[in-house]
């Protein structure tokens, strides 16, 4: 039985005030940075969305794609769908609210999964499930774009990264119930699932990364 997902709605309207007081737009210029490398795909699955500001700029970027985005939110499925004001951009766009870990995922069908600032929600275990079950459903070579908060090598960085890390999770697990309480290894998970990184790009001295990896053993 999957625990309780953590509730967002309470959030949903405050949420981007509360990122830029807290990081400026590095969590932005994290999401946004990579989005290019998507505009040849034809079919992706994005989990976690939050209010829509990668959406909108992903239907942009990928002016082909269809894609499937769930979050366990309605409240920011909500914002998300109110950010897409053309409709031919809206009609690519098929949201559903659900806990992914429940979600139907079709076997083979998506050329690239998106999840940013979403893994660190989870504890490792349930983060190898979801790699697991989402990798499943992805076409061979098929991209997987992350982005999320990272431990910075060393010194001074990587103390405030520790107490920034630690105030959040106690603010997450306070407001939404968040299970998880520490930062899991994402990267070594996706990369032991079989995905090589391709890209990547750093923020606040390494705190805050982007990454963009994709499925072994096929190429375009």
């Amino acid at each position: 039985m999957n625990p309780a997902a953590p509730d967002f709605d309470g959030l949903a309207r405050a949420y981007r005030g509360l990122e830029f007081l807290a990081f400026g737009r590095d969590l932005e210029r994290a999401r946004f940075c990579l989005l290019d490398r998507m505009r040849h795909c034809r079919e992706i699955l994005v989990l976690g969305e939050g209010d829509g500001r990668c959406l909108a700029r992903l239907a942009r970027a990928a002016p082909a794609a269809s894609i499937r985005c769930v979050d366990v939110s309605g409240a920011m499925l909500a914002r998300a769908a109110a950010r897409l004001a053309d409709p031919a951009a809206r009609a690519r766009v098929a949201f559903e609210q659900a806990d992914v870990f429940s979600l139907a995922l079709p076997a083979g069908r998506y050329d690239a999964v998106i999840t940013l600032f979403f893994l660190d929600c989870f504890t490792p275990d349930r983060v190898g499930e979801l790699v697991g079950r989402v990798r499943g459903s992805l076409q061979p070579g098929a991209w997987w774009l992350w982005a999320d908060f990272a431990w910075p090598p060393r010194g001074w960085r990587r103390w405030r990264a520790r107490a920034m890390l630690r105030l959040l999770y106690i603010f997450f697990r306070w407001q939404t119930g968040l299970p998880a309480r520490s930062l899991p290894p994402a990267e070594e998970i996706l990369r032991g699932a079989g995905f090589a990184l391709e890209a990547e790009r750093a923020f606040q001295g390494g705190f805050i990364r982007s990454a963009l990896y994709r499925e072994r053993g096929s190429s375009r």
